[in-house]
């Protein structure tokens, strides 16, 4: 069996999408979506209805203002590529400027097979695992890493 990388970040804008202070995040956001899709190794990342960005989703964390986003990937590598060596690491660099980083801000990720992809809620369970559990193979941060047959990295 194959399996693939799911990944998942939620973090809290410090303003709404609407507001001005946004305007960078909010312009880029779908061609940087856009490239991610475009990039090698990706697989699938989670969309509302009308195919934007999953940051205009109503949040399973009962907070309009967090954001969340859930991507697969079919390696690490793939992913760390398109993170760290592309324009989303502009984006990474300069989250305090959107994000409150005082806040609830999380991060992790899990094996799943292919063909599988992770829905809100189990998205939710995983983020509770790790914060509860702290990396393991079922859910663990790109610091902690397990590869899909459970070995620390």
């Amino acid at each position: 069996m194959k399996y693939h990388l799911a990944q998942a970040n939620i973090a809290r804008f410090k303003a709404s999408l609407d507001n001005p202070k946004m305007k960078e995040f909010v312009d880029f956001l779908e061609p940087v979506n856009r490239f991610a899709e475009e990039s090698k190794g990706f697989v699938w990342r989670l969309k509302d209805d009308d195919g934007r960005s999953a940051s205009y989703i109503e949040s399973p964390f009962k907070d309009e203002m967090m954001a969340i986003n859930i991507s697969v990937w079919e390696d690490l590598e793939s992913f760390k590529d398109f993170v760290y060596g592309s324009v989303h690491s502009y984006f990474l660099r300069n989250k305090k400027k959107w994000f409150d980083m005082d806040g609830t801000s999380q991060f992790v990720m899990w094996w799943l097979p292919e063909g599988e992809f992770p829905t809100l809620q189990v998205t939710k369970q995983k983020l509770e695992e790790l914060e509860r559990n702290g990396s393991t193979p079922s859910a663990f941060t790109i610091k902690e890493f397990y590869d899909f047959q459970g070995n620390k990295i």
